[in-house]
């Protein structure tokens, strides 16, 4: 569920980040504690920048978590299974048009046209893209997203306050 973002917001989302946040439309996923978690950002940056990564991870110990699961491989295996796993590949190309399509109902970049974020379609780049749109949208849509969720389950899950 997306939510328009309020100053309280953006104050808890630029101390997640450490810097001020930028472009952020909306909530798209928050901490059972109501904390944002998940941040909806403009395709183009208020200086003109194109910005490719719609959903944003801003929840620090959900980017710790995925930050350690990125740091143990598990990227390259996810790779190599979408290029030998026919099923899994349609479902990650499913994951890209859609991340696509959410991005294209906040405005056109033509500088990003058909790119997507997170290494989508065809590999696995950064699982925090992933996460962060499994997150917003929920199960079924980014199984890549949906699988490093489960694979962190045990240090970061969204249905527990970590904040």
């Amino acid at each position: 569920m997306t939510e328009l973002v309020s100053q309280a917001d953006l104050d808890v989302i630029t101390e997640q980040l450490g810097r001020p946040a930028r472009g952020v439309v909306s909530v798209a996923a928050r901490c059972v504690c109501g904390r944002p978690t998940v941040v909806r950002t403009a395709p183009r940056l208020p200086d003109g920048t194109p910005f490719p990564t719609t959903f944003y991870l801003t929840c620090p110990p959900a980017v710790a978590a995925v930050s350690t699961l990125e740091a143990s491989g598990v990227m390259k295996q996810m790779s190599a299974r979408i290029a030998e796993d026919p099923d899994l590949a349609a479902a990650h190309r499913a994951a890209h048009e859609d991340y696509l399509r959410r991005r294209h109902e906040l405005g056109e970049v033509p500088e990003i046209e058909g790119i997507s974020a997170g290494g989508m379609p065809d590999r696995v780049k950064c699982l925090h893209v992933l996460v962060g749109h499994a997150l917003a949208v929920g199960p079924g849509v980014n199984p890549i997203g949906d699988e490093a969720l489960a694979l962190i389950r045990e240090s970061w899950r969204p249905d527990r306050c970590t904040c």
